[in-house]
């Protein structure tokens, strides 16, 4: 596992200056303590930091290749690289290293962009092609990996962590559009940023970059929904084909390999096929003190029961205060999901004993896990009513009082999917962020993010609609960000078996019908590994991270949350008066406003964390 940083000059400069890629490169020493590297030429600097996970592969970077004309710095792991190797090899290709850098480098130089249709893995990197003066980068299709970029007049930046760029260019460009969204979704949206002039490239996405042209941005992969027709049993046994042996290949490393584990089928399901492999694995799980905040008993038990060595620990409120800036400036920009404070401890737990963890991110999108995704069937009935009675029916539904039974019901079921799903994070409506915001922008409503998406999903079902807007903006705006940011906070690779090509190649063919019942989700999954887990868990309900900050913020951290709000210099962005309220109203039970506190107190950490909006500290 790695970091990088390059510099492409689009002029020449024989007098460049080495100290900003310097200390740009090592505000990520994190993601790569035990090598650095460096390549330069008359246009491009290349600064790479290296976790050694499979020694034997040798594969320093920047590595080249081509008799120097190739040049590349690589973050991630490419699984099916040893078959692809043999296949080169058969081809006449030779090979000076035993690393998936160079089978990335040898494929470049044979097929160019189409090289990444044979990759399986996840991925960011960048290919400097010194004879043609063209960089090339791309990312994995489910944006496991994370790629930012910068292009100016005079450069292009890129980078692993957007905190290398604002280290290595400062700017004062805060995007008020990408803010706006941020409180609704709790993340910045792809490719968005805070700082406006920097951007994320999409997953499944490649760019080039020619030396005195514009730089072309192209899809590659695209994923979509396609089911068949097939007997329930196929299915079960083409998921559990897929699985094992995507845990077999996730499994390849010369050093030990552990496993996230929670209560959950998900993490259960990987550990239970991992100990296949490796039955000495060592899995890991956190929890808080409070009463229903912790999974640390259940798996305890699934570990137990699988036969494996658990290592567990208790987060306290103390801890948590502790390690929150850490948590947030790991971040880059602010990720409001509290389910990052229980990653980022048990990441730090897991370090202590092994390098490669395994973990469960992707199952939900993939299987349909969420169970919101079983709303259409509740609404179903509304479907059939004429629109002019839904509209009849929906302003009643306004007029009712707040917490009346069946007012959000009638609400969800005349309001159309594209404007009441975004996702499974919705914290400030428009309207709300009018009374909130200092200076709210129209014309960019939360609706902008997930319009393209929907119509790419007009022909789907509306589980199915959820499910591809959940792929396309929760699943690489919230859940991969937070799970390579807190693992790589440790010097720790965290490795998502379910987010594999050939695991989606199957998924994508499973019907609704046969992911969800009236009693269960992810029905196919949980059939597929129902020999493996056990039976406690195996239609246990879905608790996942849970983090008690709705009771801390009206009691352990209440003092806490008031401070930040009143300090923050943050008057212009934000009315600290409605924050305050919102605050107080929780304190006092008159409303649940824990998640838009806690999007608020996030983002005034991470506006702390900054000399100007655009230079961190």
């Amino acid at each position: 596992m790695c970091g990088f940083i390059g510099e492409l000059t689009l002029s020449f400069n024989q007098g460049k200056e080495y100290g900003r890629l310097y200390n740009a490169l090592e505000s990520i020493h994190h993601r790569g303590p035990d090598v650095t590297g460096y390549y330069n030429d008359d246009f491009i600097q290349l600064g790479f930091k290296r976790l050694s996970i499979i020694d034997l592969k040798c594969g320093d970077q920047p590595l080249s290749y081509g008799n120097d004309r190739y040049h590349i710095v690589f973050n991630g792991e490419i699984y099916n690289y040893v078959e692809l190797k043999d296949n080169l090899i058969n081809q006449g290709l030779s090979f000076e290293t035993y690393s998936d850098t160079e089978v990335i480098l040898v494929l470049y130089a044979l097929k160019k962009e189409n090289c990444l249709q044979e990759l399986r893995g996840m991925f960011a990197f960048a290919i400097w092609d010194k004879q043609e003066r063209t960089l090339f980068a791309a990312r994995d299709p489910f944006g496991i990996k994370p790629f930012y970029y910068l292009d100016s007049e005079n450069k292009f930046l890129f980078a692993s962590e957007k905190k290398s760029l604002t280290i290595y260019e400062n700017s004062d460009d805060f995007s008020q559009e990408a803010f706006q969204h941020y409180l609704t979704y709790q993340y910045v949206p792809e490719p968005y940023c805070l700082m406006g002039n920097i951007q994320k490239l999409k997953p499944g996405h490649y760019l080039f970059k020619r030396l005195g042209e514009e730089t072309t941005v192209q899809s590659y992969y695209k994923m979509t929904f396609n089911p068949s027709n097939e007997h329930f049993s196929s299915y079960v046994k083409k998921t559990r084909k897929a699985l094992d042996d995507s845990v077999a290949k996730h499994m390849r490393s010369d050093v030990p390999v552990g496993a996230f584990l929670s209560g959950g089928i998900d993490s259960t399901g990987i550990v239970a096929l991992a100990k296949q492999y490796h039955p000495g694995i060592k899995t890991f799980t956190v929890g808080f003190e409070r009463e229903g905040y912790s999974e640390i008993d259940v798996a305890r038990d699934s570990a137990d029961q699988l036969g494996v060595e658990n290592i567990h620990k208790l987060i306290t409120p103390e801890d948590f205060k502790n390690e929150l800036l850490n948590i947030i400036w790991h971040m880059d920009d602010p990720v409001a999901d509290p389910a990052a404070v229980p990653l980022f401890f048990v990441a730090k737990e897991a370090s202590k004993h092994v390098k490669v963890v395994l973990s469960g991110e992707g199952a939900d999108e993939l299987f349909g896990g969420y169970n919101i995704y079983r709303e259409p069937l509740a609404l179903k009935g509304f479907s059939y009513l004429p629109e002019f009675l839904k509209q009849l029916l929906k302003r009643v539904a306004l007029w009712l009082p707040e917490n009346m039974k069946g007012k959000n019901y009638l609400l969800r079921g005349t309001t159309p999917l594209s404007e009441r799903y975004i996702g499974n994070a919705k914290i400030f409506s428009e309207t709300e962020k009018q009374l909130l915001l200092s200076d709210y922008q129209k014309g960019v409503p939360y609706t902008k993010i997930t319009h393209p998406f929907y119509r790419n999903a007009r022909s789907y079902d509306d589980t199915l609609k959820m499910q591809y807007i959940d792929l396309h903006t929760w699943l690489p705006g919230d859940i991969l960000v937070k799970a390579d940011r807190m693992a790589m906070a440790h010097s720790l690779e965290l490795r998502v078996p379910f987010l594999d090509k050939a695991v989606f190649d199957v998924a994508k063919k499973i019907p609704t019908s046969a992911k969800l019942t009236k009693g269960t989700t992810k029905y196919v999954l949980r059939e597929a590994i129902s020999d493996l887990i056990p039976h406690s868990v195996l239609h246990r309900k879905k608790l996942g991270f849970p983090v008690p900050i709705r009771h801390w913020l009206k009691n352990e951290l209440y003092e806490w949350a008031q401070g930040i709000i009143i300090k923050s210099p943050t008057e212009h962005l934000i009315k600290k008066q409605e924050a305050l309220t919102l605050l107080e109203d929780h304190a006092l039970h008159k409303k649940d406003n824990s998640r838009k506190i806690w999007v608020l107190l996030v983002f005034m950490l991470w506006y702390s964390q900054y000399d100007k909006p655009g230079h961190m500290k």
